[in-house]
């Protein structure tokens, strides 16, 4: 779902990120007030569960893979605009630290991933979030979010001159629509997991001492330091499509810290500093006037 650097023409990035910015400082603001600080563990340790789940790719199709997105879990859990406002976080420091995702394509990725795909995915669950049909809102936001980012990257793409038979286009699309599948069923089983640990969750958000949210960033570690071991290796729908540049070597690119060597633990230690830095991250946004 990340596009890489090399894929957008300099028109298509350009002006996506001369949107992206002003739209997360405004944003940032509609986020922050009224926000009740003692709740900014609530966005680190939602926004650090998000980037862990980012990390465990799954297989959608041959040779192909996707991931958990996020943007309807945290819209549901956080509201909207403090949900784009994580989103981005996790991207921004995706795409700088752990070159996943381009430099240059960062603005396209906020505007797809966490601007318009978090509002569609909250759209379902304000419409119907409070009704008989809950579980089923919160389901069609979370494919709703992806389905919306796809297209609008793939869009991009076009736009762009990245060569897309019919067959090719046919393919991606559907394959995108097994990941939002997917993206919906996992929604609906977090959400479901945290409110059968504290019910209400999702109408009354936690306080930091609460035990779902302690639940979520357990999970986050173990996501991290163990599912990594099961993700799967093929590159995801965007991927395939042509040959990434990058503009620069990033500190833990790839998800792994070279000086520890291979196996698991640079890709643990890598994991748990990224969990690290989102945490942070989202905390002072949360906290700051």
């Amino acid at each position: 779902m990340h596009i890489p650097d090399g894929f957008l023409s300099t028109p298509v990035w350009g002006a996506l990120d001369a949107a992206a910015l002003p739209a997360v400082v405004a944003i940032t603001r509609r986020a922050q007030r009224g926000f009740d600080e003692s709740k900014a563990p609530l966005l680190g340790v939602m926004g650090a569960f998000v980037f862990a789940a980012q990390m465990i790719n799954f297989p959608v199709g041959p040779g192909t893979s996707g991931h958990l997105v996020g943007g309807a879990l945290l819209a549901c859990t956080l509201g909207p605009a403090a949900a784009s406002v994580v989103m981005a976080a996790i991207l921004a420091i995706q795409a700088l630290v752990f070159q996943d995702g381009g430099v240059l394509a960062l603005g396209p990725n906020v505007i797809n991933m966490a601007v318009i795909g978090v509002l569609a995915g909250y759209l379902p669950y304000h419409l119907w979030g409070r009704s008989r049909g809950r579980r089923v809102a919160i389901f069609a936001g979370g494919a709703l979010s992806v389905l919306v980012s796809a297209v609008l990257a793939l869009s991009e793409l076009l736009v762009s001159g990245v060569r897309m038979t019919g067959p090719v286009l046919g393919v991606s699309l559907g394959l995108f629509v097994v990941s939002a599948l997917a993206e919906g069923a996992i929604t609906v089983a977090v959400i479901g997991a945290l409110e059968a640990i504290q019910p209400d969750f999702v109408r009354q958000p936690a306080s930091s001492r609460s035990f779902a949210l302690g639940a979520a960033a357990l999970t986050a570690v173990v996501l991290v330091t163990g599912g990594v071991l099961l993700a799967s290796t093929t590159p995801d729908g965007i991927q395939q499509l042509g040959q990434a540049k990058a503009l620069m070597n990033t500190p833990l690119r790839g998800y792994t810290i070279p000086v520890l060597g291979s196996g698991w633990l640079p890709k643990a230690g890598a994991g748990m500093a990224g969990l690290a830095l989102v945490y942070g991250a989202c905390v002072l946004i949360g906290r700051r006037r």
